[in-house]
């Protein structure tokens, strides 16, 4: 695979139409909602993950809307799992695989394993097996869709949910602003546990969430990539704004896209200066409730969030220095 960074990404955005897959393995007739962010993903990462491969998914939105007997929309071998053994699946996957071929049993180029599952079945009920199965090193690749709450069971608050939002589950009131945690950091988690490729994507930006997914499917041993995953339904916004929102969210610094090889963090998409929160938060109806006092705190989170992560990357784009000028009388 050629090597992804700035340069790549500006090249595809001119010829996409040509250079992207054409073959879909996620089709339609599934029935997620109008809007889906996560629907779009799900498309683009199986693109990108291509024929050769198993996917174990739990529980959640995309099992429901995709895999109503006897109908699916899912073109690879697809195992549907509970909640918290997507990864313990996805490590037999593995095991079985390395078995077969050890045996002779398996002819050709070893399947790449993949897991899946919402912020709910990744960073709450199946966090466990994730990190034993990162911690023991299968050669999986695993891709979180976080759209920020329970959206399949009625729109529960997660441990993904961000400060203040407005679930079912964490109403604002007198008593309460909504959602009174800061929404876990899944990178972060999936980092400390020293494992080859972790990233952050979104479906707003599609080439880099392609060629991420490809890194990741291409690295060897467990590989993270954490998606955000614009849900209308449960953040309260207009269906055609899915796009959109993706792109603030990276715009405002609320959801930077970056990627972590070896320990080693850099940016993929640079934004030269942060948008205001309140261009992301505005609209959605889960935020509509903020005062301005909680708006500036939700401001001063996000820039120190972002502040850290640019001290972790340093420079971004180092592939790709900046070019200057040539000094005049010079050519």
């Amino acid at each position: 695979m050629e090597k992804f960074g700035y340069a790549q990404s500006q090249k595809f955005d001119t010829y996409a139409s040509r250079l992207m897959p054409r073959k879909e393995y996620f089709t339609s007739g599934h029935r997620a909602c109008q809007g889906c962010g996560e629907a779009l993903a799900v498309r683009w990462v199986t693109k990108a993950i291509g024929e050769d491969a198993i996917i174990a998914h739990a529980t959640g939105c995309m099992e429901i809307v995709s895999s109503g007997m006897p109908q699916t929309s899912w073109m690879h071998p697809w195992i549907h799992v509970a909640f918290e053994n997507t990864s313990a699946v996805a490590s037999g996957i593995d095991a079985a695989l390395k078995i077969l071929a050890r045996k002779g049993k398996l002819k050709g180029k070893i399947p790449a394993v993949v897991a899946m599952g919402g912020d709910g079945g990744t960073s709450d009920i199946g966090l466990q097996s994730l990190s034993g199965a990162l911690e023991r090193g299968h050669n999986f690749t695993y891709v979180c869709w976080d759209n920020e709450a329970y959206m399949n069971t009625g729109i529960q608050r997660s441990s993904s949910t961000p400060y203040g939002a407005m679930t079912t589950t964490s109403p604002p009131g007198k008593l309460s602003i909504g959602q009174p945690t800061q929404k876990k950091n899944m990178v972060a988690i999936a980092v400390a546990h020293g494992i080859p490729y972790v990233a952050t994507a979104n479906p707003s930006y599609l080439f880099d969430l392609y060629f991420k997914i490809r890194k990741a499917i291409e690295t060897p041993g467990p590989a993270y990539v954490h998606v955000l995953s614009v849900c209308p339904t449960g953040w309260r916004c207009a269906t055609d704004l899915s796009i959109r929102m993706g792109r603030l969210a990276v715009e405002t610094g609320v959801f930077p896209l970056f990627e972590v090889e070896n320990g080693r963090y850099r940016l993929t998409v640079e934004v030269p200066k942060l948008r205001p929160v309140i261009d992301y938060l505005k609209p959605q109806g889960r935020f509509r409730h903020l005062r301005a006092k909680e708006l500036e705190f939700i401001q001063k989170h996000t820039q120190a969030q972002y502040e850290l992560l640019l001290d972790k990357c340093g420079a971004a784009y180092p592939e790709f220095p900046l070019i200057t000028p040539p000094e005049e009388g010079h050519e």
